[in-house]
């Protein structure tokens, strides 16, 4: 819709609503006069009122008109501010519009100017690495031919040490036969020794073992002569006793059977009525007497007999008792010796290996230490002349990449990849240095361990190390001033 169709919507609305109401008007006015011309005949007061009410729908029609004026009047001003607006938002809109096409065009050309400074970036990078190659191949052979001296010279010292090594070997032999023969003489010294004294040992306890059978076997010989003694008294003793004590027995039974007798006498005097009784009395005492007599005399041989066996019972057990002892004093003794004779032969053959294994250690000693020697001492050489030239190669080197670096002016992205890989570079020849000096430091720790091995051996079975010859030497892990770090001659 166009802006004067809006503009003209407005007051065509309003002029129909204002039209609306003059035909409302007409029609009231018109119906008045109707009624005044079918009503002539109303009166005064019924016409001032129809007035009045006309003249309030005229009031009332006005307001109603101004109120609808002043709507229009709003409505047309509110189109005017709307049309203003709209015009400046599309004047703002084609200059942002200008805008974005200008920076456009600025940001292609930006983009063309970025373009021809990468392209020229790349052409650079390119002739600087073909630089950095030619370099590097031209140090490499250097190296290379480097190395290659080096090697000839460690092959030269190499030959230069067997040679050395050689006249050592040769040097020592004649030392250890000299030590075998007067280790000879020494063990065949102390074997006499030994020997003598052992049969001195052998003699001195065959002695004293027949002082004591002789003691124990006399002393043995008078117990039993006591005992027998002892006990041939106390027969004597019993049969004494035995006949004293029958004969006191004897006199009381004849003392009582007179007392008995005299008293029979008497009392048949005086009791003549009770003489039958008195006849029984007596047969009746007579038989008791008699087995009283039969009894006691068993009865006093029982009880003796007893208390003679009681004495023997303990003497008896006295007897045993020491017997017993005697006895297991005697089977000690003897077990002891058998002891101490089996003692002495365990010992002898306990002599006759530790000699045989001293030996056998000895003949392998010097060689295995020599040998070992040798090899720790060749490897840790070679260990630490890699470990001298690696360095060495690893300073040159960065000499001549900080003389490269400073040479080319390369920017700081190129320059960052570049270190990157020079320090990756770096890293792993660090860990190559460490692994190698972690094989020297075990190659030198099972140097020093065997040597600390053999000389526990040799202090276990009494050999003095003064007696090889030399002073193993016990390794570090810095560089050694012997050759090949083998063995300090004394």
């Amino acid at each position: 819709m166009s802006a004067k169709a809006r503009k003209s919507a407005p007051g065509s609305s309003a002029g129909s609503r204002s039209g609306t109401a003059k035909s409302k008007r007409d029609a009231k006015s018109a119906k008045g006069k109707t009624e005044e011309g079918g009503e002539g005949g109303k009166s005064k007061g019924d016409l001032e009122a129809d007035l009045k009410k006309l003249t309030d729908d005229l009031t009332a029609e006005r307001e109603e008109r101004n109120y609808f004026q002043l709507e229009r009047d709003k409505v047309v001003s509110f189109w005017d501010i709307t049309k203003n607006e709209l015009s400046q938002i599309k004047s703002e809109l084609l200059n942002k519009d200008r805008e974005l096409e200008e920076l456009e065009e600025k940001h292609q050309v930006e983009i063309k100017v970025y373009k021809q400074k990468v392209k020229h970036l790349l052409y650079e990078y390119q002739n600087n690495v073909a630089h950095l190659q030619a370099d590097s191949e031209k140090a490499l052979q250097l190296d290379q031919e480097d190395h290659l001296n080096r090697e000839q010279q460690l092959k030269r010292d190499k030959r230069a040490l067997k040679l050395e090594l050689k006249e050592f070997e040769l040097s020592h032999e004649d030392i250890i036969k000299n030590l075998k023969q007067k280790h000879d003489e020494e063990i065949t010294k102390m074997r006499n020794d030994f020997e003598r004294r052992a049969r001195e040992l052998h003699g001195k306890y065959e002695k004293k073992m027949k002082v004591v059978r002789d003691e124990l076997e006399l002393k043995r010989k008078n117990e039993i002569h006591e005992i027998e003694e002892r006990k041939n008294g106390q027969i004597n003793a019993l049969m004494k006793n035995h006949d004293k004590a029958f004969g006191e027995i004897k006199n009381y039974y004849n003392d009582i059977t007179l007392n008995n007798l005299a008293l029979i006498n008497s009392l048949k005097e005086q009791v003549e009525d009770m003489k039958k009784k008195e006849e029984r009395n007596e047969k009746q005492m007579a038989d008791i007497a008699s087995e009283n007599k039969r009894l006691s005399e068993p009865l006093q041989a029982a009880l003796s007999e007893c208390e003679s066996l009681k004495r023997q019972l303990q003497n008896y057990e006295k007897d045993k008792q020491s017997l017993r002892d005697t006895k297991a004093r005697l089977k000690v003794l003897e077990d002891r010796h058998k002891a101490l004779s089996w003692e002495h032969e365990v010992l002898e053959q306990r002599f006759e290996q530790v000699q045989k294994e001293r030996d056998e250690l000895y003949e392998g000693f010097v060689d295995r230490i020599v040998s070992v020697q040798q090899k720790t001492g060749f490897k840790n050489l070679v260990l630490e002349k890699k470990v001298e030239s690696l360095k060495e190669m690893v300073e040159k080197r960065d000499l001549q990449v900080n003389e490269i670096l400073k040479a080319t002016n390369l920017d700081p992205g190129a320059m960052a990849g570049l270190t990157r890989r020079l320090e990756e570079v770096l890293d792993a020849k660090n860990r190559q240095i460490k692994e190698l000096q972690y094989d020297l430091a075990k190659v030198t720790k099972a140097h020093n361990d065997m040597i600390r091995t053999y000389e526990a051996k040799l202090t276990e079975f009494s050999i003095p190390v003064e007696e090889l010859g030399f002073k193993p030497l016990m390794m570090s892990t810095g560089a050694t001033s012997n050759p090949a770090g083998l063995v300090a001659a004394q």
